[in-house]
């Protein structure tokens, strides 16, 4: 008798949806189906992959805080994080899972809301923001739902530190892996900006009057692929500001520059940085990057850990 696993992911870019599809795919088979939520511009990339998605309500808390202003978290985010509950309350109902697996705080509390068994996967520790209220609502969110789930996966390219929240539990980084496509076998510098990132255009023409090969994913001539992990596996080096490619080219083993633009992606560099990890650099400007891609850092060396959060799931259920 099949069982299913429901699995959703957070609004924001495609690498929320990324790690989350991984954990699913990891999730599927024989005995254990999976059904996806999430809304937002992932869930195209989920749908460009076969697989149908639930959009409930979407909320963009560091577009209209980062972005805007305290007035529009108030008028938009806000009233949408209600709604974004009540629509996965009725998907979960709907769908009647055996579990949910999350980094969305929102079907964290549908979950909670419906009696489904719980399993948080996030890498979001307060530790990462200076502002206080930043700070603040990531501890409380954090104490919140480690307190309703079955386990909270922790997926990280460093070891147990200091900053990470306290009783999860620590996962390999986790990647999307592919599906048999073929890239290019000529990659030499790939540059894969963020919802958030504002300059890789400026970017991609500097490291290229310094004479590198530059392919700018996103940009024009660019096509939808269902995993980029054959990409950053190709590339000599790779060029990023969000963590779910961090945490791909960890496990690609391609050399990562880090650039960073959002509060999280700077306390995310701030760790990578004081804990010395071998495979990443950060830099916090277009000549500082163009002078890191020249004398790259050696490459990373991570398992997968997507096998390892399904494998939990699995083995837990009732």
């Amino acid at each position: 008798m099949s069982r299913t696993v429901a699995v959703a992911h957070y609004p924001e870019g495609a690498g929320h949806a990324t790690r989350m599809l991984a954990v699913a795919q990891a999730l599927e088979g024989p005995e254990t189906d999976v059904v996806l939520a999430g809304g937002g511009p992932g869930s195209q990339f989920i749908e460009h992959n076969g697989y149908e998605v639930y959009r409930p309500a979407t909320v963009d808390y560091i577009g209209d805080y980062q972005g805007g202003s305290i007035l529009d978290v108030v008028t938009r985010s806000v009233p949408n994080s209600g709604r974004r509950v009540f629509d996965f309350v009725r998907w979960l109902r709907r769908e009647d899972p055996a579990a949910l697996v999350t980094d969305d705080m929102f079907a964290a509390m549908a979950a909670h809301c419906t009696d489904t068994p719980l399993y948080v996967l996030t890498h979001n520790a307060a530790s990462y923001y200076d502002a206080a209220i930043e700070e603040v609502f990531t501890w409380i969110l954090n104490r919140y739902q480690i307190s309703v789930s079955h386990a909270f996966f922790y997926p990280a390219v460093w070891p147990p530190d200091r900053g990470d929240p306290p009783g999860v539990v620590h996962i390999p980084p986790i990647a999307l892996e592919p599906n048999g496509e073929e890239p290019p076998d000529d990659i030499d510098v790939l540059l894969v900006p963020s919802t958030y990132t504002t300059n890789f255009a400026e970017l991609a023409r500097a490291l290229e009057d310094d004479g590198n090969d530059v392919t700018l994913v996103g940009h024009d001539g660019w096509e939808s692929v269902p995993s980029l992990l054959p990409w950053i596996q190709a590339a000599n080096v790779v060029v990023c500001s969000g963590y779910s490619t961090v945490m791909e080219a960890a496990v690609a083993g391609t050399p990562c520059i880090i650039y960073p633009f959002t509060d999280e992606q700077h306390g995310v560099s701030r760790v990578i940085e004081r804990r010395g990890l071998r495979g990443f650099q950060i830099e916090h400007s277009i000549p500082h990057v163009t002078r890191a891609v020249r004398h790259p850092p050696e490459s990373p060396e991570y398992e997968n850990g997507a096998d390892r959060a399904a494998e939990y799931v699995l083995d837990h259920m009732e």
